[in-house]
């Protein structure tokens, strides 16, 4: 005696061995023995055996029409044996009897279980329409799925997959038929999803899919501004009796900060710092409020960048020379001889602006030894004294000195800092990508860098001190100690910023080009309105839940922001490689990555690639690498190790204080499309 059962889901059958009342014994044909309940029994029988029962049942169960099952089923529940006397005969067999079982089982659109096993009973008519349209449905997309699939085999992208690439590529949902196309179309033609849509026409150019997935991610409404009208500043503000000058690169628009200098011989000087101020004209909630407040930053790339506020609103307030412009200035008061501060004093005020002096015009004439009088070139040309810029120049050795003894090592600039260049006429619109480009090479900490940072660094750090002092709130960056790991935080809490060196730093030196330094020149402003009661009119109260937003939302933005930088010069990096036909770098071994791969830092671009053959090589170790092809459209270039350099002390010392992981270089592009898929992911 034979018997059929069902067990978690499946049906089954065998010999029952012996049965008592609540179960029975039952030896499959494996020879396994399982109890069964007896609740769990459907069928007896003699014949067939139980596996030619299984196998000739489910052949049968797919001739059973279900359209014609439902109608000659009853419409009160009813068990298999039931349907199968209605549908085949009043004498129906074993096998059309467990053929009508597995169908109803297959079919909970038409039938839905009854109360006991073996029970059904027929879906409600209304149910069942739905249930065959949502089927037809997913046919329908399914043979789209392949038809897609072979168009991008085929060389073609269809509309559709064009319209949702980026989507498709870096935020996918892996149930829409477009994504499943370009998974099924890379599987079956074994191309990789880039090459793949490459080939297909969907991306136009390398340069063209990182434009495009930069808009997608940030700028998915574009990157234009609506018409607005910067609102003029109405307070009657004092002329400042200085000659104020800036210091930026020659592309710089939004001049955020300038300097000045009274007193130099009279053994008391007073340094001015002064900030463009949109703050005494903007308000919090205005309509150029909220654009700041969407974009919370300019974004930067070579030959180009996204403003974070329309050009027209920041001439109306960027510290152009030749004009008085408003500003909101910090004078801090030195001794001439020792340079200890005696005194500082904020003000709102007009700024004579002098002049708009362009470093990377200067660099070369504006040395350490022209300020220090060892070279007696004239440079009549360079309208502000020799006097006044050797001052700033030992001023801000001075400070950055003693910022590096509470730092407790001194900051070091190893590398230098490179600049990009694209030649083009104008940087007012996107570049091509087939630009050539220049890339440069400046020693970070030349002495115009030098003075404009130091001096950036005493405003951060005085006026967020001066902020707490006054109990108004602001937005800080701070870091509890230099140990590894320790990463830099934001907050509204005056903390020290040990990687800087100073008790507190909040950023307020570039209102036209960052949120955060905005929102701290409203509170700033109020202090210098309201003195001791500015908690009271500052627009940010403490603890107030809009300054925390502000937090993260800039902070999410500028981190994306930074990436996209990295990776457009990444690509403009490996574009130079292309156009000079560079086939060997030298390097210094950075991470070892493990399979024998490592990570190199090249000696002469700003580019970090991997690497075969540097085994048994110490990290820090220079090496000759022959690069192999450039991908564009990965951001990707590998290498492998040709000769062992000797390692020199700086390579060493540059290892020892390398990045962190967080903040290594932009590498290779990842996407978001998983070809490990499996075919029943693929028809969900």
């Amino acid at each position: 005696m034979y018997v059929l059962f069902e067990d978690a889901g499946k049906f089954m059958a065998g010999r029952i061995m012996s049965e008592a009342e609540a179960s029975a014994q039952v030896e499959l044909d494996s020879g396994k023995r399982v109890k069964v309940k007896s609740a769990h029994l459907l069928l007896k029988f003699d014949k067939p055996s139980p596996a030619n029962l299984l196998s000739d049942a489910a052949a049968l169960s797919q001739s059973i029409e279900l359209e014609l099952a439902y109608e000659c089923a009853p419409d009160e529940e009813f068990g298999f044996g039931d349907l199968a006397k209605d549908y085949f005969s009043t004498n129906a067999s074993t096998v059309e009897q467990v053929a009508s079982l597995l169908r109803l089982h297959e079919a909970p659109h038409y039938f839905r279980r009854g109360g006991s096993k073996g029970r059904f009973k027929k879906a409600p008519a209304e149910i069942v329409q739905q249930a065959l349209l949502a089927i037809e449905k997913k046919k329908q997309v399914q043979a789209l799925i392949e038809a897609w699939s072979a168009e991008l085999v085929g060389g073609s992208c269809p509309e559709p997959i064009r319209e949702q690439l980026y989507k498709i590529l870096f935020r996918p949902d892996k149930n829409a038929p477009e994504y499943k196309a370009v998974v099924e179309a890379s599987k079956s033609s074994q191309t990789a999803p880039l090459a793949l849509l490459q080939s297909a026409g969907a991306i136009a150019s390398a340069w063209d899919f990182h434009w495009q997935r930069f808009l997608f991610d940030l700028f998915p409404k574009g990157t234009g501004f609506p018409a607005l009208q910067a609102p003029a500043i109405t307070d009657a503000l004092p002329l400042a009796p200085v000659q104020a000058f800036s210091i930026d690169d020659s592309h710089t628009t939004e001049i955020d900060d300038a300097l000045s200098l009274q007193g130099l011989g009279t053994g008391t000087v007073t340094v001015g710092i002064h900030i463009a101020a949109p703050g005494l004209a903007l308000t919090p909630g205005s309509p150029i409020d909220q654009l700041g407040r969407q974009r919370l930053s300019t974004v930067y790339m070579p030959g180009y960048k996204i403003t974070m506020l329309p050009d027209s609103v920041v001439q109306a307030y960027t510290l152009t020379e030749g004009r008085d412009c408003p500003a909101v200035s910090l004078y801090v008061t030195f001794s001439e001889d020792t340079l200890e501060v005696q005194a500082s004093e904020t003000r709102l005020e007009r700024v004579p602006i002098l002049v708009n002096l362009r470093h990377d015009q200067l660099d070369e004439r504006i040395t350490r030894e022209w300020l220090e009088g060892e070279d007696q070139s004239d440079h009549a040309d360079v309208p502000v004294s020799r006097a006044t810029l050797g001052f700033f120049w030992r001023l801000a050795q001075t400070l950055k000195a003693r910022r590096e003894v509470v730092r407790g090592k001194p900051e070091t600039f190893n590398r230098p800092d490179y600049s990009f260049k694209l030649d083009r006429p104008s940087n007012d619109t996107p570049p091509t990508g087939e630009e050539t480009v220049l890339i440069g090479t400046r020693k970070r900490g030349a002495p115009l860098d030098l003075m404009v940072a130091e001096a950036m660094i005493l405003a951060n750090s005085t006026w967020g001190q001066w902020l707490a002092q006054l109990g108004v709130p602001g937005i800080y960056r701070s870091q509890a100690s230099m140990a590894p790991g320790v990463k830099v935080r934001m907050g509204t809490k005056a903390l020290p910023h040990a990687g800087i060196g100073v008790p507190s730093y909040a950023w307020s030196t570039s209102p036209l080009r960052r949120y955060t330094d905005l929102v701290n020149q409203w509170q700033i402003i109020a202090c210098a309105r309201h003195g001791a009661t500015a908690a009271l009119a500052a627009p940010f109260k403490p603890k107030d839940a809009e300054l925390f937003s502000i937090i993260s939302g800039f902070d999410a933005a500028y981190s994306a922001y930074n990436s996209v930088q990295s990776s457009m010069e990444r690509y403009w990096t490996l574009r130079h490689v292309q156009q000079q036909g560079i086939e060997e770098l030298e390097a210094s071994l950075v991470k070892e990555m493990g399979g024998g791969i490592w990570l190199v830092r090249a000696d002469t671009l700003p580019l970090m690639f991997s690497v075969m053959g540097a085994q048994s090589l110490p990290r820090g170790a220079r090496v000759r690498v022959k690069l192999a092809e450039v991908d564009l459209m990965a951001l990707d270039v590998r290498g492998t190790v040709t000769e062992h350099l000797d390692a020199d002390a700086q390579a060493l010392m540059e290892a020892e204080d390398s990045e962190d992981e967080d903040n290594l270089p932009a590498g290779p592009v990842t996407i978001a499309v998983d070809l490990s898929d499996s075919p029943q992911d693929l028809s969900a």
